[in-house]
């Protein structure tokens, strides 16, 4: 049923210049982990003082989960070696060819973490960064780059691993203290 939904939805490329152009865009590694590093970047320097530490625990939080998603991907990835959708089914790809497993989508993983963490603060524009998020994956099955269960395997791995780093980060906060304090050293914070 998978392989199915993938050759359906790939089965516009080419038939729309400007969607293919704005799915390039989007299915690409660049753009929207840019956005949402761009988006934890200004969190890190904006607001009043009470507001600004807020926003970097948010930072420290959405950098964890991040290394904690990948490392479940990769740890994943050894266990479960999935063939991606263009080795299995002829599609026209928008995207190059990655040669490491499908399941799960570290493309998911990444923009769920970064969104989830931004949403515990900062609502709109955490939603703002689900809906990239969700593009995001889109796009990987519209590209034929993933299926839908790893987009969705993907997700889950990257909400998990911010509310697990989230749960550490309350366990010792007076770490993150010391580094923001070492930080502001530095006027780095």
């Amino acid at each position: 049923m998978e392989s199915a939904v993938v050759r359906y939805l790939n089965s516009w490329v080419g038939e729309f210049t400007i969607i293919d152009f704005v799915m390039g865009i989007i299915v690409s590694d660049y753009a929207i982990p840019v956005i949402g590093s761009l988006i934890l970047v200004s969190l890190w320097f904006s607001g009043n003082d009470r507001d600004r530490h807020f926003n970097q625990a948010i930072t420290l939080i959405g950098t964890g989960s991040i290394g904690i998603s990948n490392l479940i991907t990769s740890i994943i990835n050894v266990r479960v070696d999935r063939a991606r959708p263009f080795v299995e089914n002829e599609l026209n790809l928008l995207f190059y060819e990655p040669t490491d497993p499908s399941f799960p989508s570290n493309a998911a993983a990444v923009g769920f973490a970064i969104a989830t963490c931004v949403v515990l603060k900062h609502r709109k524009t955490g939603g703002l960064l689900y809906v990239l998020a969700f593009g995001w994956g889109f796009a990987r099955i519209y590209a034929g780059v993933h299926y839908p269960t790893d987009v969705i395997g993907g997700a889950l791995i990257g909400v998990a691993a911010t509310f697990i780093v989230a749960g550490i980060f309350r366990l010792f906060i007076y770490i993150p203290k010391k580094i923001h304090i070492a930080f502001r050293l530095f006027y780095l914070a």
